[in-house]
């Protein structure tokens, strides 16, 4: 299968404690991957590596066949790669204008975003809160519309850093029925986690960060 990403060497220090050290890191396009580790293992650190939010030692970069770098991060790897937070911040605007936001950045043409936008609401499940405000919405609300957010953008690389943690109950099974789709639009997912329906959807890869080194289950 072809990489979406593959990394020679990936390290991340801090200060004299080596929290991993990865040897030949690669993920395959439109591969769904969950991440796995005690915690302090550094799977959310490696996550948010990956989405150029913190620095590391990396070398020999390739993503989708090009050679690139992660410091500095360039422009294409911030449009390729999307991250979701565990609790995802949402801007003070609709619920409709925070699933657009990243399409009016980028410069879109309004009638494309409405369209766009509609179509993420409708896959989320939260078109009748289309006005809503963040402020009104339950945590799982916040999390399909921060995946709503995060689809529209179509990111080749999608991180999601622990996405059902902090739910329960419907809220929980809701966030778990939207994942397969994702891969089956073409984008490799990356789910830091600790939750066994998460780990064990179909046509899952295993990956556990353990004493700084990367296994493949």
């Amino acid at each position: 299968m072809t990489p979406m990403l593959s990394i020679a060497r990936l390290a991340k220090r801090y200060g004299e404690h080596l929290l991993f050290d990865l040897q030949d890191f690669r993920l395959d396009a439109a591969r769904a991957y969950v991440l796995t580790g005690m915690n302090g293992a550094g799977k959310s650190t490696l996550l948010r590596v990956l989405a150029g939010l913190a620095p590391a030692d990396a070398h020999g970069i390739h993503f989708a066949g090009e050679a690139v770098t992660l410091a500095p991060y360039p422009a294409a790897l911030r449009r390729d790669i999307v991250y979701v937070h565990q609790h995802p911040v949402m801007f003070s605007t609709s619920v409709a204008g925070n699933i657009g936001y990243g399409l009016k950045a980028r410069g879109m043409a309004r009638s494309e975003i409405a369209n766009l936008v509609d179509e993420a609401m409708d896959w989320a499940g939260v078109q009748h809160l289309r006005g809503s405000q963040p402020a009104t919405l339950s945590g799982g609300e916040k999390q399909r519309v921060a995946l709503a957010r995060a689809k529209v953008l179509h990111p080749r690389l999608l991180l999601l850093d622990e996405p059902t943690a902090s739910l329960d109950g419907e809220a929980r099974e809701q966030v778990l029925a939207l994942i397969p789709s994702l891969t089956q639009s073409g984008s490799t997912v990356v789910m830091a986690c600790h939750d066994r329906d998460l780990i064990n959807l179909p046509d899952v890869r295993r990956l556990k960060l353990r004493d700084g080194q990367l296994e493949e289950k």
